[in-house]
């Protein structure tokens, strides 16, 4: 099984160009998009899901036009979007029944049973009565991706999932996505490196609608080795690295650590180990493609 997208375009009417010649292989697994806020990401994922049209390219999965044939992808699709929604005062087990009807189980015992072990997988069978407006944020998207079960998918989409998630509901969900990663292909949409890092044996960074570089991490991480240079400066003597290949800077104790990229030793900064975020950041600065 493999997701094939080609040369996928996209520009709004405001002018935005959304995606831009969007060209990704994906493999079953656990698949990361890192992009900024605004980077095409969303765009993507909702093309993908048939919720809006692509203007052109395509989009395979083992031969089925994920572009054309909409029906077909509705059947073997598993959609959490950014914004989940849900009705306040249903209990989590009447809204997965209401979900699964609208999956095609019309059979009232093969339902209950699909809605039994959907809420006991996601850690939700204790609560199955609770009305879902008393859910916490982590107990919604773990909701979220119960209904996005329904029917043995085999192309998931998770939209920042873990955004606004407390530590412990952020583990709990990571160990839910990698249980489901196994036998599926998983798109995880988000800006969170850290989500890629701890999930994804493959990843690609999108930013302004392009992909800027796809592959493993660690490869990636590899490629930046001695080429990553860190400096730590006071809060109000941060002109002094203007003009050089600064990728972030972070405040911590009340100094500034600069982090750049270069292929030579700067002066007054020292070389270490490239991590994830090293090379998103220089992705995006356009330092390494």
């Amino acid at each position: 099984m493999q997701l094939a997208i080609q040369n996928l375009s996209k520009r709004y009417a405001n002018g935005v160009q959304a995606l831009d010649n969007v060209n990704l292989t994906i493999a079953p697994g656990m698949f990361g998009l890192l992009g900024p806020n605004g980077a095409g990401k969303s765009t993507l994922m909702r093309t993908l899901a048939t919720l809006q049209e692509a203007d052109s390219g395509s989009a395979t999965l083992d031969g089925m036009d994920l572009l054309k044939d909409k029906n077909g992808v509705r059947r073997i699709l598993g959609y959490l979007p950014q914004e989940f929604g849900v009705y306040p005062k249903v209990t989590a087990a009447e809204m997965l029944d209401h979900f699964a009807r609208l999956k095609g189980l019309s059979d009232s015992k093969a339902r209950k049973a699909t809605v039994d072990a959907l809420l006991e997988r996601v850690n939700l069978a204790k609560v199955r009565k609770q009305k879902l407006g008393g859910f916490s944020g982590g107990m919604r998207q773990r909701f979220g991706i119960a209904q996005a079960l329904i029917g043995n998918p085999r192309l998931i989409i998770v939209d920042e999932p873990t955004a606004g998630l407390d530590p412990e509901e952020r583990v709990r969900f990571h160990n839910l996505l990698a249980d489901i990663g196994r036998d599926v292909i998983v798109i995880l949409s988000t800006h969170i490196v850290d989500d890629v890092a701890d999930l994804c044996p493959s990843f690609a960074v999108i930013s302004k609608g392009r992909v800027l570089l796809a592959g493993e991490p660690q490869a990636q991480v590899a490629r930046l080795h001695g080429k990553i240079w860190r400096r730590v400066i006071a809060r109000e003597r941060r002109d002094e690295v203007a003009g050089l290949p600064v990728i972030s800077t972070r405040l911590q104790s009340g100094s500034t650590v600069v982090r750049a990229y270069s292929d030579a030793a700067l002066d007054g900064f020292e070389a270490v180990e490239p991590d994830l975020e090293d090379v998103y950041f220089s992705a995006v600065a356009g330092h390494v493609q």
